[in-house]
């Protein structure tokens, strides 16, 4: 992570003189690793790059106002994180307002997706998290998969360290129980 903060510190630094510079390097650091974050929560593929494209389009306009209170990894997260739950909100509203047309269930979705190789465990662990409320998948996803500690998701969802535990806790249990049915 020293690795990461000293990064971070070269584009914090370009900021205020370079700022397009700055960005191209934080688009590079953080494109691949956003995507994925991204990725677990909204499904297709498409739908991520449209997610990730406004979470960048959000950083670019307000770069000028990041002051170093959070780390900027955790200040790119939050952002992202924070498009992700509007956009599956928006999307939620869109399809109750269309409720004639079908609607496939994530995991459907999941393996209808050209871009998605998983084995057949991968298919099934990512159709138990679909299952999930949002939350929970998104503090499971952070955790297990991005390995974050539970303040880094704390500081990014802003919400105590407590309540993680105990979202977590309880998508592990969910997750179990929808494994052995």
């Amino acid at each position: 992570m020293s690795k990461q903060l000293g990064e971070d510190q070269g584009i914090i630094d370009l900021i205020p003189q370079e700022k397009e510079k700055a960005f191209k390097r934080m688009v590079s650091e953080y494109k691949e690793r956003l995507y994925w974050h991204i990725r677990k929560m909204v499904i297709s593929h498409d739908d991520t790059d449209d997610v990730l494209q406004n979470t960048f389009l959000k950083v670019w306009q307000h770069m000028d106002q990041f002051r170093g209170e959070a780390t900027l990894y955790t200040w790119i997260y939050r952002i992202a994180t924070n498009e992700t739950l509007t956009f599956l909100q928006a999307k939620q509203k869109k399809e109750l307002k269309t409720i004639n047309a079908p609607i496939l269930p994530a995991h459907q979705i999941l393996e209808n997706d050209s871009w998605f190789e998983g084995h057949e465990i991968q298919q099934k662990l990512q159709a138990c998290l679909m299952q999930l409320p949002e939350r929970q998948r998104l503090v499971f996803n952070m955790k297990y998969f991005e390995e974050m500690k539970y303040t880094q998701i704390a500081e990014i969802l802003e919400v105590t360290v407590g309540s993680l535990k105990a979202s977590y806790h309880h998508a592990v249990k969910k997750i179990e129980s929808l494994l052995t049915e």
